[in-house]
């Protein structure tokens, strides 16, 4: 999904997420949501891992161009933590996406995938499970 107005980094972010949702189904994840919008809040995907076991997925993407202030992992701060936690709890609590589809009775955990650019131009990417947002 692409923004009315994006900047060069919600572009990349947007490209970062559709890479990884690829890279998700590709391994026979079902995505079940992409941006879904809880209030305020926003989780990048919403997935179905399946296993074994299978699990319920809600994966924040974080991605940085370079590196000179970091790794993508680092981005994810104490005010982004709060909102992911937010919306995972709104999106628990409903137990049905925001369009109505049905969550199924999995139980959750919260994944988080960095994309960072390697120092040959070429994309790293790194897959954290189970992480406490």
């Amino acid at each position: 999904m692409t923004r009315q107005t994006s900047t060069p980094a919600q572009l990349a972010g947007d490209e970062a997420e559709s890479l990884i949702a690829a890279r998700l189904a590709a391994a026979g994840w079902t995505i079940l949501g992409r941006n879904v919008r809880l209030g305020r809040d926003e989780l990048d995907i919403v997935a179905i891992d399946p296993g074994p076991p299978r699990w319920l997925v809600v994966i924040e993407v974080r991605r940085r161009g370079r590196r000179d202030f970091g790794l993508a992992e680092e981005t994810l701060d104490y005010r982004k933590r709060k909102a992911l936690r937010r919306a995972v709890a709104a999106l628990r609590d409903g137990g049905q996406l925001p369009d109505g589809t049905p969550l199924p009775p999995l139980p959750l955990r919260v994944d988080l995938v960095a994309v960072d650019l390697d120092a040959a131009g070429g994309l790293s990417v790194r897959h954290h499970r189970a992480i406490r947002p």
